[in-house]
């Protein structure tokens, strides 16, 4: 992560101001280069197949990378939701103690100051657990939802639940931690919403799965023929319980153009150039040296030479 430095300054109410990002990249947070260009195929892709406006939703947002990114393609009169605990206390013990050992920096004050350094202003903040959303997003209103929110196995069950809920006909679904090692209860509440409660597979990457709850087949299809011209992704197909998955992998992704910051670092101030050291005046008689030497016998010039001292010595 680059270094950012600021001078300190205060809020209004006293307390540190937090520096703002003068780069994308400088934004804390997981969000590889293949899944941003994923999000983008399948954002970029509801807009050019002509899919009805719709919203955007993320559950757990750490410190704004993936929301910053997601931002950019919020359309005219489309909502952009954002729902986390950030410092608030957390519901239960076992959050809790997720909260304490996995984000021990989050605020919702450092989400905000990243977040308004590359949009003009906020997206819709819900500072609660993730199980409010049902009651606050508008029904089947969402065209793509981010869940990457508690790892727990009973609070992912639940912000799948409120996926379905909130989902527009044809939304996209990306699941984060679908299979690592450290949050077991995202795979197995995700796996179980697919062998149970209707969620229809699309494609994997290494750390997200992107779903829907409707027909995947038209994703499938525009994503297969998008990947043959991407020698910077591998891809494979498999079934599984029953439907197609297409995998995806990484074969050094080329990210799509980040996010602009609205101010970003000022270019360094061109160093002084130091004129150039005068050549240094010839030595008096080095021009008829150098001439003798390369015209004269050594012989000669020796005797030369020798006169010539021999002269400067009696004066």
């Amino acid at each position: 992560m680059s270094h950012v430095s600021h001078a300190p300054v205060t809020t209004p109410d006293g307390e540190p101001a937090i520096p703002a990002p003068t780069a994308y990249e400088q934004v804390e947070g997981w969000f590889s280069d293949y899944d941003q260009a994923i999000f983008d195929w399948f954002l970029t892709h509801q807009e050019e197949s002509g899919a009805e406006p719709g919203d955007l939703l993320e559950l757990g947002a750490f410190m704004g990378k993936s929301a910053i990114f997601l931002g950019k393609y919020l359309r005219e009169g489309e909502e952009f939701t954002v729902c986390d605990l950030f410092d608030s206390p957390a519901p239960d013990e076992s959050n809790l103690a997720e909260t304490k050992d996995s984000y021990p920096t989050l605020t919702r004050r450092g989400f905000e100051v990243n977040y308004l350094a590359f949009h003009e202003r906020l997206p819709t903040v819900i500072q609660a657990p993730t199980f409010v959303v049902a009651d606050r997003v508008r029904p089947a209103s969402c065209r793509f939802v981010h869940i990457d929110a508690s790892h727990l196995y009973e609070h992912v069950v639940q912000d799948i639940a409120s996926s379905k809920a909130v989902a527009a006909p044809g939304a996209v679904i990306a699941f984060d931690d679908y299979r690592s090692e450290h949050c077991p209860g995202v795979a197995a509440a995700v796996w179980a919403a697919v062998a149970n409660e209707g969620l229809r597979l699309i494609c994997v990457s290494g750390a997200k799965l992107y779903a829907t709850w409707d027909d995947p087949e038209p994703y499938r299809k525009g994503l297969l023929d998008w990947l043959q011209g991407r020698p910077d992704l591998w891809h494979g197909i498999d079934d599984v319980a029953g439907q197609q998955l297409v995998r995806i992998g990484d074969h050094g992704a080329v990210a799509p153009e980040p996010p602009k910051p609205l101010r970003p670092a000022p270019e360094p101030e061109p160093q002084p150039v130091a004129p150039p050291k005068p050549a240094p005046k010839p030595r008096p008689g080095a021009a008829w040296r150098k001439l003798a030497k390369d015209l004269l016998p050594p012989v000669v010039t020796r005797a030369i030479v020798t006169a010539r001292r021999r002269r400067r010595e009696r004066r």
